[in-house]
């Protein structure tokens, strides 16, 4: 397992948005969350999936921007909130244009506006429950081909959008190189959510002995697409350390990275493993 940067405590805020069809009041809503965080003495800053627009089909199109091409008003928008506010920012998920192809990207920024790098959603939330939910993603969107962990200023961080959770191997993947912490900006619906949300955070807290922070939109009775909320943090013991409902709010939490290396200590399943049973192959 890679070495993660020293321990140190972190406070960490999770943004559950309102999100309208106007993007530019989208933007607005999300520096102005950022603002407060940090007025607040939050470090790292976390928005929700697709917080620049709608989360439809419909809308992924309209709403592409071309991040790498430098025509991207969210990008430019939540690097000077990251730059003015001294915070490093994980700026939720957005919809990305690049060579023809959609993806569904989350941008990390350090305290000086610098982008760290992008998550494009690795798995595509394609489901159908029959009367209830189903979605399909990849009716509009491209899988990205890449797993994302960066060093930040506040530690070592992992990247999944949404769906991804739900894939305990990228999660492992993580904690072989020493992730600290996994962020997933998501949107699980009023179906999935209840049913799942929590369980999949607790499982991928403790399962891989880190801590896990979900941001979700706030819900909107007014849309198609139901977000189920409850943005989220659990510590490497599994206990939630803040969490919040449907509603707007921002909720923070204390982050101390020492308790990683405690719980593994404590419980050293990674020693443990029987690897002559079975192996997580790294396949990027």
């Amino acid at each position: 397992m890679a070495s993660p940067p020293p321990s140190k405590k972190v406070k960490l805020a999770l943004c559950q948005l309102a999100v309208s069809a106007d993007k530019k009041s989208n933007l607005s809503i999300a520096a102005d969350a950022i603002a407060e965080a940090a007025r607040e003495g939050a470090k790292l800053v976390v928005l929700p999936e697709m917080f620049n627009c709608p989360y439809s089909n419909d809308s992924f199109p309209k709403y592409a921007e071309d991040i790498e091409g430098g025509s991207s008003e969210s990008a430019d928008a939540m690097a000077e909130a990251a730059k003015q506010h001294g915070v490093v920012l994980i700026a939720g998920s957005m919809p990305e244009t690049s060579s023809g192809k959609l993806y569904n990207t989350c941008l990390v920024f350090d305290e000086k506006g610098k982008l760290l790098g992008k998550h494009r959603k690795v798995h595509l939330f394609d489901i159908d429950i029959p009367g209830k939910q189903t979605f399909k993603e990849s009716d509009t969107l491209t899988p990205g081909q890449n797993i994302t962990v960066m060093d930040t200023s506040v530690g070592r961080l992992g990247i999944g959008i949404c769906y991804d959770i739900r894939f305990p191997e990228l999660a492992m993947l993580y904690a072989k190189k020493g992730v600290q912490l996994i962020v997933y900006p998501g949107a699980f619906n009023v179906t999935t959510g209840p049913a799942h949300w929590e369980l999949l955070q607790r499982a991928r807290a403790v399962d891989n002995q880190l801590f896990v922070a979900t941001c979700s939109v706030a819900r909107d009775p007014d849309f198609t697409y139901q977000a189920w909320g409850h943005s989220s943090v659990f510590d490497p013991w599994g206990e939630c350390l803040a969490t919040t409902e449907e509603k707007p709010a921002i909720i923070y939490a204390d982050l101390d990275f020492e308790e990683v290396k405690t719980r593994r200590t404590n419980m050293p399943l990674e020693s443990q493993k029987r690897h002559d049973l079975y192996d997580l192959v790294d396949k990027t």
